[in-house]
């Protein structure tokens, strides 16, 4: 338990470390106009109706509840792209210092923490028959990847990968084979067990013992029969491994899917492929795996997409689950300022063991180009999760309204 913390604040002390010099870099060679850089600090105000579990008046009883906060967001950034068909680079990267202001829930302040997010992108030769991506990608963040944890957690993310694409012949054929290792920690955020919490899954201060390590191995294909159409194949194994876990089983995941991809109509895009997950660890399991995916370009300023997954993934306390998931997004822009969006999505979540999981999940808002060089946006989001387990830190409602304000130099 001790290294794997020691492990934790290691990769937030790099997370800083390397984003806020990547930040000073950029700006000294900005100065120097020595690379084709952007700064984008941005300043938000977020109002949070489930922040963490906290103890009424600090020292009260604790609250059934996701507890409220108003937070402000102080987050430097910077994007960083070179292209060039012999290395191309791409970076994205941010600090996010979130400061909760105790207006709304005493004692929230002392859970104030930083978040933040880097990635990547190294691209060797992408105009050649063979071409190589090596990248990675690290987040610290209160929403974590592992869906049978509940609220008020932590996460801290971190995948290095490399993939590489064959195009031989005219290019009608691809093939992209893939390596990635992931790790993922976590920590509580409000230091407060649910009440009616009896199952590690949903008590933050457990989350720690489900730090894991995640490999995988893929390939996918495609061959175009069409100029505008193809025929997709996706094969791929990865295994789940806990560091501190001794009860989850190790799962070992096999899927394979093929269907088509392409263009129906010269407004329309339709994906559908299926195929079989299997788990090959001592967990078993499987089931038909697939994806149905339409894109409809309504307007030259106006598209809209939905669909639906059907996935089979590793998860901690369970070893796999289902997801059965149901989405929509539409997207248009009014005039050259202002674009408006808005996403959602209906998961059905079911956990080897019979646990079940419903979730909704809402993004919508406006942005506004103030000046071409300021940006602003508010927003709604709304999370609501309800589970076959009674504990208040798997059924809860969060409602999020924000206000951003980016400056982009």
């Amino acid at each position: 338990m001790a290294v794997v913390r020691a492990v934790a604040t290691r990769e937030k002390m790099w997370l800083a470390a390397a984003v806020g010099a990547l930040v000073l870099a950029g700006s000294s060679m900005l100065g120097n106009n020595a690379l084709p850089l952007k700064l984008y600090p941005e300043l938000e105000t977020r109002l949070d109706s489930g922040v963490g579990y906290f103890r009424e008046a600090g020292t009260g009883p604790l609250s059934p509840d996701l507890s409220g906060e108003l937070a402000l967001h102080v987050r430097p950034g910077l994007m960083l792209d070179v292209p060039s068909p012999k290395l191309a680079i791409a970076l994205r990267g941010n600090l996010d210092y979130v400061a909760y202001t105790g207006l709304l829930t005493a004692g929230s302040g002392a859970a104030s923490h930083l978040e933040g997010a880097a990635d990547l992108a190294l691209r060797f030769n992408q105009e050649s028959e063979l071409s190589i991506e090596v990248g990675d990608e690290l987040t610290r963040s209160d929403r974590t990847r592992t869906a049978a944890l509940g609220a008020g957690i932590l996460s801290l993310f971190n995948e290095a990968r490399v993939k590489a694409q064959w195009k031989p012949g005219g290019g009608a054929l691809e093939v992209t084979p893939a390596l990635a290792y992931a790790m993922e920690f976590f920590e509580p955020l409000g230091g407060m067990t649910p009440i009616g919490c009896t199952d590690a899954a949903c008590d933050p201060l457990a989350a720690s013992q489900f730090n894991y390590g995640n490999l995988r191995l893929g390939a996918e294909g495609r061959w175009r029969f069409l100029p505008k159409t193809a025929v997709v194949v996706d094969t791929g194994l990865q295994y789940r491994g806990y560091f501190n876990d001794t009860t989850t089983p190790s799962a070992a995941i096999l899927h394979a899917m093929a269907g088509v991809s392409g263009l129906i109509s010269p407004r329309i895009t339709l994906t559908a492929k299926a195929g079989w997950s299997q788990n090959l660890g001592s967990g078993g399991g499987g089931t038909v795996v697939g994806q149905v995916e339409g894109t409809y370009l309504v307007g030259p300023s106006l598209t809209v997409k939905g669909g639906y997954l059907r996935a089979f993934q590793p998860v901690a306390a369970y070893g796999t689950f289902r997801d059965d998931r149901v989405y929509a997004e539409g997207r248009t822009v009014m005039g050259s300022r202002l674009a408006l969006h808005a996403t959602g999505a209906l998961d059905f979540l079911s956990f080897a063991g019979g646990r079940g999981d419903t979730l909704v999940t809402l993004d919508l808002g406006p942005e506004y180009q103030i000046r071409p060089w300021l940006v602003g946006a508010v927003g709604y989001m709304l999370g609501t999760r309800s589970s076959s387990l009674g504990a208040a830190g798997l059924n809860y409602t969060r409602h999020e309204g924000y206000a951003r304000v980016s400056v982009s130099y």
